[in-house]
């Protein structure tokens, strides 16, 4: 079993700031890439940064430059800090991690519960 915990969401003022957390626990063995994705109220679910093993990123380009995404290995964990905060970013957003777990054989797909940022103008 693992387990993706998010964390650091809540309520902020246009132009503010966040950081979001997100940690991995259960029976791993390896994670290879991790990201963070975000759904707004009747929106599809948009994938908005992505992490390597190694550390190479990737932003949406509604993020860019605003959005910074991180990892440590060793605790298994994931941030995401999102400076310049518009309205248009409430969402729920959600981590994600691609996980070998001691019993199987190929990397799973895995999911937190999703934590809600509010923007307020």
């Amino acid at each position: 079993q693992v387990h993706l915990v998010e964390s650091g969401g809540g309520l902020v003022q246009a132009g503010g700031s966040l950081r979001l957390s997100c940690a991995a626990s259960g029976s791993i063995l390896s994670i290879n890439a991790m990201g963070w994705h975000r759904q707004a109220p009747g929106k599809q679910r948009e994938l908005i940064a992505t992490i390597t093993s190694g550390g190479s990123t990737n932003y949406a380009d509604s993020v860019k430059g605003r959005f910074t995404i991180s990892r440590d290995n060793a605790k298994n964990t994931v941030l995401l800090q999102m400076s310049s905060l518009r309205t248009e970013d409430t969402a729920v957003y959600y981590c994600a991690a691609e996980v070998l777990t001691m019993r199987a054989t190929t990397y799973g797909n895995y999911w937190g519960q999703g934590t809600q940022v509010t923007v307020s103008s």
